[in-house]
């Protein structure tokens, strides 16, 4: 009999399994099994605890788990952590709770869960759960975002470099973002068939990739549809006000951006190349399917989210404050023969300076 075979009976505790992945984020996990059982209500909880060993342990770890009818496993890392965790949950009883331990932590920003570990522990102990959509690409769940171009493109180049943090992830799209080539993709919706030159096209379930950058302000789990954006092409001196639209939860007013909901859609491009699902790169053929799955994951939610302020973080303020200073440096930039690069150099300094130690 397994230890959670007699928890399903009525007046029972709930079984929670917290899966932590030891490498997300910047922190050491160590002490976290510790933390957890100080803030867990042990009256309403019995409790295990695992550390994910490799990659994909967190989904087959989740699935053995649901399938032994655990009530909620809780993924205690990043948004990969939280993807590895929710595949295995897919359309099963079981709930997805998150504790957020990454470096950008797009679903728990989205659902307004707390980035303190005691009041993220808190929404645990509630236990408030509803039944959320998410989608799929290419046969791979994404809760987030997924999407092709020039974000793929940066996980892609972020994986690579090994590092984690927002810096590490800032600097990437600033030294790649400057040569980067859009393409022509074909989107077929309803058997509608357009053709694009894009700089990135996403396909958002939630509002943000992490660290409060909305690339779709407007996007709802509920809704039944994802939001599509389309980036087009723009000038390197075009580049901060995007970003300043992106973290004040305005990229949808950009005349940059084109935008439409849908439950599904078919993209083609011109060769195989790097998709991302949730901040995961991995390559893929030319023709790429995104759909929705509806109300098909049990999630945790701040049930007091409705009531709170989304607050800027000291990344939202700073790039803020940054970007609003960049136009009086523009016109000198302009002149340089390597504009982009000095805009580059530019930004990732002040950045630097403002946020020692993230």
């Amino acid at each position: 009999m397994t230890k959670f075979a007699s928890l399903n009976s009525h007046g029972m505790k709930k079984s929670i399994l917290f899966i932590i992945n030891p490498i997300s984020g910047t922190t050491a996990k160590n002490r976290l099994p510790g933390e957890i059982e100080k803030y867990i209500d042990h009256e309403k909880f019995d409790v295990d605890i695992k550390f994910t060993e490799y990659a994909g342990h967190a989904k087959e770890l989740a699935a053995q788990a649901a399938d032994r009818g655990v009530h909620v496993v809780v993924a205690v890392g990043g948004d990969g952590t939280v993807n590895e965790v929710g595949s295995g949950l897919v359309h099963t009883s079981t709930a997805l709770g998150i504790i957020p331990y990454g470096s950008g932590n797009g679903l728990a920003r989205h659902l307004l869960i707390p980035m303190n570990f005691k009041k993220s522990m808190d929404i645990i102990n509630r236990c408030k759960i509803r039944e959320l959509d998410y989608g799929v690409i290419n046969d791979y769940p994404f809760f987030c975002t997924c999407g092709m171009g020039f974000d793929a493109f940066v996980s892609q180049k972020f994986a690579e470099a090994g590092k984690r943090g927002p810096i590490s992830y800032i600097q990437k799209v600033l030294e790649e973002g400057v040569s980067y080539k859009p393409e022509t993709y074909e989107i077929i919706e309803d058997n509608d068939k357009t053709n694009h030159k894009a700089f990135l096209i996403s396909c958002a379930n939630a509002s943000q990739y992490g660290n409060n950058a909305y690339i779709a302000p407007q996007a709802s789990m509920s809704d039944g549809l994802m939001d599509v954006v389309i980036m087009e092409p723009f000038d390197v001196l075009e580049a901060p006000q995007i970003a300043i639209d992106m973290f004040s939860k305005t990229l949808d007013k950009s005349s940059k951006i084109k935008t439409f909901q849908t439950g599904h859609l078919q993209i083609r491009r011109s060769e195989p190349g790097v998709i991302h699902y949730d901040g995961e790169p991995v390559m893929t053929g030319a023709d790429i399917d995104v759909h929705l799955e509806r109300k098909g994951i049990r999630i945790i939610v701040n049930a007091e989210g409705n009531k709170q302020q989304r607050k800027p973080n000291a990344i939202q303020t700073a790039a803020a404050d940054l970007f609003n200073g960049i136009n009086a440096v523009r016109s000198d930039i302009a002149r340089r023969t390597k504009r982009g690069m000095a805009l580059a150099r530019f930004i990732q300094k002040k950045i630097e300076r403002r946020l020692p130690g993230i």
